[in-house]
């Protein structure tokens, strides 16, 4: 893991950046990559990388693409217009995992937060992810408010 890189993920990557989300079962949004599925991600991180709002980032090995997440910074009125940002879609690869990927992405997303002026970062987490929010608490974070999701 010596060589271990952060740097914003580029086109190329999103079948990786797919591949990372097809392993994840507990907290599964149906991802796959196929033919059929592909444009409907490339349209979505074509939109990412428009708005200025949005940084997708991946974490590559080699050149192996071994961990992604999304920083997205949130202009706010509340703590006297604190600029915060939401981190989501933490993955690493499966093989991957426990081995320190998941705690250097995170710093590194704290220090892209503290560059882009956050104040704060915040992140949602299924509620099956027993493991995850261990580690997240591990990190610092605390379970400071419930969280609710409506299909539209």
């Amino acid at each position: 893991m010596s060589d271990l890189e952060f740097r914003e993920a580029r086109a190329s990557d999103l079948e990786a950046i797919i591949r990372l989300h097809e392993e994840d079962t507990l907290g599964t949004h149906g991802d796959v990559w196929s033919e059929e599925t592909r444009p409907a991600y490339e349209a979505a991180f074509a939109a990412i990388a428009r708005s200025p709002e949005n940084r997708l980032f991946v974490a590559v090995d080699g050149h192996e693409v071994v961990g992604t997440f999304q920083l997205t910074f949130i202009p706010n009125l509340t703590g006297r217009g604190a600029l915060r940002v939401k981190v989501e879609s933490v993955k690493v690869k499966a093989s991957r995992r426990s081995g320190g990927i998941g705690g250097r992405m995170i710093a590194y997303a704290e220090q892209q937060a503290r560059l882009g002026g956050a104040r704060a970062m915040e992140l949602t987490s299924n509620k099956t992810r027993t493991d995850a929010h261990r580690f997240y608490e591990r990190l610092g974070y605390s379970r400071s408010h419930e969280g609710f999701k409506k299909k539209l």
